[in-house]
């Protein structure tokens, strides 16, 4: 996991979610590896971060107050395609999950969830990342032969 973090320091993350204790302690677990991240109580504050500010990875609950995090997500689908974006719920269901991956939603992560679980995910999520630029990197190379 430590390949993680050194990637994860290369980003800046963004975490939206109306719960100030996971707010508190995903900050105080990221920012204890060395990662930047900020955090936001509403969806209608995060895409006002995203105006002025670029993020790599996106996490937002999907019940928050007012907006929801598929609709926030669905929002930013075009302004931040190459962003990682995970959405956490205590209400996963096939309805949310399609919901989600429609929206670009590369993960749902259903609460609880441990920092462990997220940490697999986001790990996950990289992985998969790193395979698509070097595959998009071998086919432009084939394609200039």
């Amino acid at each position: 996991m430590t390949d993680l973090f050194k990637e994860l320091r290369k980003f800046k993350i963004l975490l939206i979610d109306d719960d100030k204790w996971i707010r508190d302690s995903m900050a105080m677990f990221f920012e204890g590896e060395g990662c930047h991240l900020s955090v936001c109580e509403t969806a209608e504050e995060g895409l006002e971060v995203l105006k002025n500010d670029d993020y790599q990875t996106i996490i937002a609950d999907y019940l928050l107050p007012g907006m929801d995090g598929l609709e926030f997500f669905r929002r930013i689908s075009e302004s931040h395609r190459g962003a990682l974006k995970v959405l956490i719920t205590a209400y996963g269901n096939k309805k949310i999950f399609s919901e989600a991956e429609s929206m670009g939603v590369e993960a749902v992560i259903e609460k609880p969830f441990t920092v462990e679980i997220l940490k697999q995910s986001l790990a996950r999520l990289l992985k998969v990342k790193s395979q698509k630029v070097r595959c998009g990197t071998m086919q432009k190379r084939g394609g200039e032969k």
